[in-house]
């Protein structure tokens, strides 16, 4: 392999962190994280991955060029918060060697620019809005000998610091990331993977509520058959969104949350639908045990079935300890 292109920061080495941190790995870059304080899963997935643990939010940002932030939507603000004190302390960047800093979290547009603005007063760092619309990268092996190929999700970036324009790997950074910068305006990226998200997690929340209704009511599979045989690649859609959200639905709260400000501030609309849909992920998440599944380690909620059933068994038992 050439010699390596930059190092790239990633916080955290979480499913989609380490995905791209793989992928990165793979296509020249170093990668590090603070290691500090994680989990010993997390010290393993990062390693796994040859990611360098570094000891500091401090190290991270005097070695890295570029850090990226994946984090829960809940503490996007906090992991901002935590780079801006790093860099405010007695180590600082210089104007001429900028840190780049790109929030891909699932936020509002009124929250990135809310975060951007940490970062106002330090003029060695370039502040780039970003979101990540799909799943982890993924490397598709093959038997042939030929080079493998990677499933990408595509990450869509605003603001007025291209991340293809940093000298040197700015270009090669942009494409490996599969990103695709959308407007020069901060706010713009996320607003579009809020507008995203309404759809497919949107989505995902009414066919929770559906199919668990249709199973105290005891037409489930009359439901299943008749979703399958009038609007088949829908079903397929829900179905799916249904058996993978269980190890996620903690993070979607407050992502139907922020989808919720997003369109009541930018599109004029009630925030009452989202805000009902964070609700779903909450019981989902804090009154089932479903909210006790990670992902390549599931036990329930494989079906549609026992997805239901887990649902009716957490809210009833709920509501038996609030009577």
């Amino acid at each position: 392999m050439a010699s390596l292109l930059a190092k790239i920061g990633i916080i955290s080495i979480g499913d989609m962190g380490v995905g791209i941190a793989k992928l990165l790995v793979a296509n020249g870059f170093s990668v590090a994280t603070n290691g500090k304080g994680r989990s010993n899963d997390t010290i393993e997935r990062a390693k796994d991955a040859q990611v360098e643990l570094l000891p500091s939010d401090e190290a991270l940002t005097q070695s890295c060029a570029v850090i990226l932030s994946v984090v829960p939507p809940r503490d996007a603000v906090a992991t901002a918060q935590r780079i801006v004190d790093a860099l405010s302390g007695p180590i600082r960047r210089t104007d001429g060697d900028p840190l780049y800093y790109a929030d891909l979290n699932a936020v509002a547009p009124s929250s990135v620019k809310s975060i951007g603005s940490l970062f106002s007063n330090l003029s060695s760092v370039r502040f780039v809005d970003g979101s990540i619309l799909g799943g982890p990268p993924i490397r598709k092996e093959t038997t042939d000998g030929s080079e493998a190929e990677w499933t990408r999700p595509n990450i869509p970036m605003s603001g007025p610091h291209p991340l293809s324009e940093i000298p040197g790997f700015g270009a090669k950074l942009s494409t490996t990331l599969n990103a695709r910068h959308v407007s020069p305006d901060i706010g713009a990226a996320s607003g579009l993977k809020m507008c995203f998200a309404s759809f497919s997690k949107g989505f995902t929340s009414l066919a929770i509520q559906a199919f668990t209704t249709a199973h105290r009511l005891g037409v489930l599979p009359d439901l299943q058959r008749e979703m399958q045989a009038v609007m088949g690649e829908r079903y397929k859609m829900a179905e799916r969104g249904v058996l993978g959200m269980a190890p996620k639905a903690y993070r979607w709260v407050a992502e139907m949350e922020e989808i919720a400000r997003t369109l009541s501030e930018e599109g004029g609309f009630a925030p009452d639908s989202f805000t009902g849909a964070a609700k779903v992920y909450r019981i989902v998440a804090d009154d089932t045990v479903l909210g006790q599944e990670k992902i390549g380690k599931r036990k329930r909620g494989t079906t549609v079935e026992d997805v239901a059933e887990a649902m009716v068994e957490g809210m009833q038992n709920k509501r038996k300890k609030n009577d």
